[in-house]
């Protein structure tokens, strides 16, 4: 099995992680998500990024645009709701909550998982080494243990002298 074989949990077939990067700046913690973004966009899946409203889903927006010189990612910024019986867009910034048949792959930025965390097929955390996004890092990796979820942990920091 490869280092992300999806995990069996009551639902089906799930993959969860949490990517820990070495970086203490928002920033950084944004252009990775950004990466993650663009190589879930380009396996073809529908990408929901969860944000706080406000400053940090106006910075991805900023990012998603100009990140790489070569490319962009489109995207829409958009409620948590998607209209019934519509195709909710590839790539999506929400800052609500999103629903697990819109959108293949979660990453979430923001304060709050998704409230359906476990029924999500792919979910992916991102957490700079600034103390308070940890703290909430943690609570998160607490709260999807709750649920049933082993998030697999990908320390970036550890390969840092």
């Amino acid at each position: 099995m490869s280092e992300h074989s999806p995990q069996s949990t009551s639902t089906g077939q799930h993959r969860h992680w949490f990517y820990l990067i070495p970086q203490d700046t928002e920033s950084a913690r944004l252009l990775y998500a950004a990466r993650l973004t663009e190589k879930a966009y380009k396996q073809g899946d529908r990408v929901c990024l969860m944000c706080n409203p406000g400053e940090q889903i106006q910075a991805l927006d900023r990012v998603l645009w100009q990140f790489s010189p070569d490319s962009f990612i489109p995207h829409t910024l958009m409620d948590s709701a998607v209209a019934p019986g519509s195709q909710p867009e590839k790539v999506g910034l929400v800052s609500g909550q999103p629903s697990p048949a819109d959108w293949d792959t979660v990453i979430v930025l923001g304060a709050s998982l998704p409230a359906e965390a476990d029924r999500f097929a792919r979910l992916a955390l991102i957490a700079s080494s600034d103390a308070a996004t940890l703290n909430q890092a943690r609570g998160h990796f607490r709260q999807l243990r709750e649920l049933g979820i082993q998030p697999q942990v990908h320390d970036a920091r550890k390969s840092r002298s």
